[in-house]
């Protein structure tokens, strides 16, 4: 990282170069099947220009409430974001680059205590504590649309803030297909490791996907 760049900057580049869907997002609809070992369901998701987000159709209320909230995680990634509204009261500083040549940000000022590192122009993990648990979200692999990057492969490991215990990890792989100048989420795969080591996978697929007019 060259001296002239600042933490600030560096951090702004990769922040703005996430993938996000523009002010002219018309919302989607798609057909949602959702697999996790023997057992099948199937529904319907629709997110509104607004990003709000509708799940109907699923014959189990827990499945339901789970694909709403998976929905939503995605919808988050996905929302344009301002940088200054989100960042411009922290103060950020280089730490120690890593062996794959990232580089951490340290941040100052952030409530739920956020640090970074980053890899050219993409953030490659993100470090977290909300109340009981501290979480770590590892980048992978990620998709270049042109218009900034999607994290399609990543990893998320859960902790006790205090004790630093293992709580659980979740691996992500994710596939995207472009319609109407938009990238949709068309499948994700979730490996569920749970403290004890059980495993736990899901698969959620997305088809007959459909821009709202």
């Amino acid at each position: 990282m060259t001296a002239t760049v600042t933490a600030q900057e560096a951090f702004r580049a990769a922040y703005e170069n996430r993938y996000t869907w523009d002010e002219d997002f018309p919302g989607y609809r798609a057909h949602l099947t959702v697999t996790q070992g023997d057992e099948r369901y199937t529904g319907e998701v629709e997110v509104k220009a607004d990003y709000t987000v509708t799940v109907t159709g699923f014959s189990d209320e827990t499945v339901q409430e789970s694909v709403y909230n998976q929905m939503r995680d995605i919808v988050t990634h996905r929302k344009q974001g301002n940088f200054e509204k989100s960042h411009g009261k922290n103060q950020f500083s280089f730490g120690e680059t890593d062996a794959s040549g990232a580089i951490a940000i340290d941040v100052k000022g952030d409530a739920m205590g956020s640090n970074y590192k980053i890899r050219g122009t993409e953030i490659c993990q993100v470090s977290r504590v909300m109340g009981p648990v501290a979480f770590t979200i590892n980048t992978e692999e990620s998709l270049d649309t042109g218009s900034g990057y999607i994290a399609v492969k990543y990893n998320a490991i859960f902790k006790d803030p205090k004790t630093d215990t293992l709580k659980g990890k979740r691996d992500f792989t994710e596939t995207y297909v472009e319609l109407g100048g938009y990238y949709l989420p068309s499948q994700q795969t979730v490996e569920a490791i749970a403290a004890g080591g059980e495993k736990t996978f899901t698969d959620f697929s997305f088809t007959n996907l459909e821009l709202l007019a």
